[in-house]
């Protein structure tokens, strides 16, 4: 049986590799860069959502498709169901407790950062572990690290929080963070060499076959 019998048709296959390839490219370029880079969890989720997309449209979307709706709503059934997956987003952007994320930071670099903003937030500013406590603010968090990928998260503890206090003290970590600089993690090459491979699938599937790409897509929207 000949190998291409398993693999997706060329627009399925550019569908589900073609956001991944974008992410995986920008997460690199992150990770490459002189300078750490705060992402709110909102934003962060946001671009995971936009990354895993491809794959959503291509597979459950495509694969538990009510034929009968197609038929009847024809190209407009896949704007509703991007827009419910869209809402479905929302929701989970207004339902998770407040985050922030730092990219390419070690906890040893982080920690001392993060002291230094929060006792000038908050003089009242209390350490347990790893947790932190700013009453003035209103927040409560603790840090989660990720050596391998040098990655740290401020994540909430408890549902009682100020989202103007994570705000400012977003705003405060950015403009700390401008000062600090990280060494290039190797992970950064490793990303963006898999981000540009699945770049270059869904080129050459592309260049190699038009037809079968357009004809695709007209039976995917049922033109």
């Amino acid at each position: 049986m000949p190998a291409d019998e398993f693999l997706p048709d060329p627009l399925h296959l550019c569908i589900a590799l073609g956001p991944l390839a974008a992410y995986l490219i920008v997460l690199g370029g992150v990770n490459l860069r002189s300078r750490p880079l705060v992402v709110s969890g909102p934003r962060d989720l946001a671009a995971l959502a936009v990354a895993v997309s491809g794959l959503v449209v291509a597979g459950p979307m495509e694969l538990f498709m009510i034929e009968g709706a197609a038929q009847f709503w024809g190209p407009w059934v896949w704007v509703m169901l991007l827009a419910a997956y869209a809402l479905g987003v929302v929701l989970l952007v207004l339902l998770m407790r407040p985050r922030l994320i730092v990219y390419h930071i070690q906890l040893e670099q982080w920690r001392p950062v993060v002291a230094e903003v929060a006792a000038r937030l908050d003089p009242e500013v209390r350490w347990a572990g790893d947790g932190l406590v700013l009453p003035e603010l209103g927040v409560q968090l603790h840090l989660d690290a990720v050596a391998i990928t040098r990655n740290v998260a401020l994540v909430s503890s408890g549902p009682n929080q100020n989202l103007e206090g994570w705000r400012r003290l977003e705003r405060e970590l950015r403009k700390a963070l401008a000062r600090v600089r990280a060494p290039r993690n190797p992970a950064g090459m490793f990303w963006l060499a898999l981000g540009l491979a699945l770049a270059l699938t869904v080129t050459w599937q592309l260049a190699q076959h038009p037809g079968a790409v357009a004809q695709a897509f007209s039976e995917m929207l049922r033109l």
